[in-house]
Order: structure tokens, then sequence, then C-alpha cells
């Protein structure tokens, strides 16, 4: 649905998707793999990934805990999609660092060997956050591009309904591609 909106409304509505985005891109892919490189002769080096991103995710849940009575309705809506998809992806991260800890326990104290352990971290934990990395980064690119668009999901709009919000009447055609 397109609401009408200011210019400044839609500026602040594309903060939050834009600090997830650097989040998932900057971090996740960039950072990882120029950490990667040096990896080899320091490994903990990687932990430094995952420490960022705990970070901006939970400044990403605060603040969209704290817009609920602060922000305007159509900003605060943008901070909840964000807020729910950073719960999906601290959901994910935490699967991570449970397949780190098994497989480490795994080698450690179970016997496994070294390849078996890295195998397990790499199948149940790395991949799986890779493929959602690249869902969200699609994900919430679309999400960017329609807070420019003064757009909310439906959902949001049911959670969070507003009576004095002003919809924007949208042509057939455009109502039947969305």
């Amino acid at each position: 649905m397109r609401f009408e909106v200011s210019d400044r409304e839609i500026k602040q509505a594309n903060i939050p998707h834009e600090i997830f985005l650097t989040n998932l891109i900057g971090n996740h892919i960039l950072m990882a793999v120029a950490a990667g490189g040096i990896a080899g002769s320091f490994p903990w080096v990687m932990a430094i990934i995952p420490a960022i991103s705990f970070s901006i995710l939970t400044y990403t849940l605060w603040r969209a805990h704290r817009s609920i009575g602060r922000d305007p309705w159509y900003v605060m809506c943008h901070w909840q999609v964000c807020a729910r998809r950073s719960r999906i992806f601290i959901g994910m991260l935490s699967l991570l660092m449970v397949a780190m800890l098994l497989g480490w326990a795994g080698h450690v104290y179970g016997g496994m060997m070294k390849e078996a352990a890295i195998a397990l971290v790499a199948g149940i934990g790395i991949l799986p956050v890779m493929v959602t990395v690249l869902v969200l980064i699609i994900v919430e690119s679309d999400a960017l591009y329609n807070a420019s668009q003064a757009k909310l999901p439906a959902w949001v709009v049911e959670r969070f309904p507003n009576p004095d919000a002003t919809p924007i009447a949208q042509p057939a055609a455009e109502n039947a591609a969305v």
C-alpha cells in the first residue's frame, strides 16, 4: 500500500534498510572476504564479523522498539520491518554459533577429525547463513525501494494500524503487480 508521506519521512524510513544492508553487504560479504585473507595466520579475526553483526542487529531491534512511541507512523513501520528481518538473521547467526560450538566440542572432546568438524560447521552453520544473507539482500533492497516509494507491506499496516494515514489510490495495473 502506498501512503501520503513527506520527503523527510521517506528519508527517515530509508535509514533502517540502509543500516541492515550495510551489515549484510559491508560486514558479511566485504569484511568476510577481507578477514578471510588473513584468517590463515590469525583465525580469530573472523570473530569480528558476527560481533559487528550482533551489535548492528541489537541496535536495530532497540531502535525499532524505541520508534514505536517516538517516530512518525510511516518511519516506525519501516523500523518494524527491519526488526522482523533482524530477528530472522539473529536466528541464523545463532545457528552458526551452535554449529561452531558443536564442531569445536566434537573435535576437542569427541575425537572428531578436524576435517569433519569443519564440514559440520560449514554445512550446518555457514551455508545457511550465506543463503540467508543473499535472500535478505534481495528482500531488503526491495524494501529500501518501497520505502522511497512510500509503500508498506500489508502485514505491517495490519499489525500497526493508523487511522490517520492517507493511502494513495493505486491504478489497477499497479495493484495487480504488487
